[in-house]
């Protein structure tokens, strides 16, 4: 069983001490999940639920980091039992980010918690006792899924247990989101690419979906991701949630500077989605896209979105393209971690009878 201790590792490493091999980040030993650059001095992490993964032999293990902000938060993840908060400040240093390991292989993960407005983190690599080993990577997973969403998909406010939602970072964590559920069920890799308050036509700031999806770097409109690096077997889009609140706030600039003074039309609406759909389905042709809203209030009764998504589906007309909604939690705020669960069984139950996995 998983134990998540919330406290924080700020230990420095002195490299008198153990710290005698140094790991690049390019080393062949590392394995990456998400988009992340990388070159020989470093990697560049963003995105919710990216992580850096690798197998070894010692008893301990370090690595450096340098944030753009000091605001990031990571869980460090020790043979996939414990699970600790991490956060790397804004100079560069070394952190012990564990010791006393008892013998034999280990495996250690970075995994970012945190969403990429928080700023950017800077990996320069690890560092292993003299007599330490490495050890390969795993096999690389199968499966592949790749998620494009709001808040419910970076696990926003998923650990605030006072119910008051809270925007404070250390609350938010894409591991126990319905993404990382999901993905880990199926033992597959996976992609989060998401943002709290974005949309598809209207966000809650000047950026909507279908301008980001594309980037490398989310915060370099000029940065773009390759798209041939990673093909996943499926793709789940869950957006609208924002959009479903904000075409009734007439009088906002946001709204102003999206639809003018007229509210957007079911027509356009429902174009919005398919064009944004047609834009995943022209990067990954054979991919299965499936289309899903909830568990907030979007799927409510007698909410009229899930017609929307339909009637866009359905207007595609590809057979690789489903549609999926999940209940409305009947709750306020954000999806609690068992709400996080609900919404991901909701989706595993769906995609094992449509990939037959």
């Amino acid at each position: 069983m998983k134990k998540h201790f919330l406290f924080i590792i700020f230990w420095l490493v002195s490299y008198t001490s153990f710290a005698q091999q140094k790991i690049n980040p390019q080393h062949k030993a590392i394995a990456y999940q998400g988009r992340i650059k990388k070159d020989k001095a470093m990697a560049e992490l963003y995105w919710s639920a990216t992580s850096v993964k690798l197998n070894f032999q010692g008893s301990a293990i370090s690595a450096t980091f340098q944030d753009e902000t000091g605001k990031n938060y990571y869980n460090i993840i020790i043979d996939g039992d414990s699970s600790y908060i991490f956060r790397p400040e804004k100079v560069k240093k070394t952190y012990i980010l564990a010791q006393n390991l008892k013998p034999g292989k280990h495996q250690i993960e970075v995994f970012k918690r945190t969403e990429w407005t928080r700023g950017k983190t800077l990996f320069y690599g690890f560092d292993l006792p003299k007599n330490a080993k490495v050890l390969p990577v795993d096999k690389p997973k199968a499966r592949k899924i790749e998620f494009y969403g709001n808040s419910i998909t970076a696990g926003y406010a998923v650990e605030d247990f006072s119910g008051k939602d809270s925007p404070d970072s250390t609350f938010t964590n894409a591991y126990l989101s319905y993404a990382h559920l999901t993905a880990k069920h199926f033992n597959a890799q996976y992609h989060s690419i998401c943002r709290s308050g974005i949309g598809i036509m209207i966000s809650w700031f000047p950026l909507i979906m279908p301008q980001m999806y594309d980037r490398l770097d989310p915060n370099d409109a000029s940065s773009k991701w390759d798209f041939k690096q990673y093909t996943p077997d499926v793709v789940v889009v869950n957006l609208f949630q924002n959009d479903s609140w904000l075409v009734k706030r007439t009088n906002t600039e946001g709204f102003k500077a999206a639809f003018g003074s007229q509210a957007p039309t079911e027509d356009f609406i429902i174009k919005s989605y398919q064009n944004f759909v047609q834009s995943i389905r022209s990067k990954y042709p054979k991919a299965k896209i499936v289309c899903i809203l909830g568990n907030m209030d979007i799927t409510r009764e007698g909410s009229p979105w899930p017609a929307y998504v339909k009637k866009a589906v359905a207007g595609l007309k590809d057979e690789k393209i489903y549609t999926h909604f999940i209940p409305y939690k009947n709750s306020g705020g954000h999806p609690s971690i068992k709400e996080q669960q609900d919404l991901a069984n909701s989706l595993i139950e769906f995609l094992a009878e449509k990939m037959n996995w």
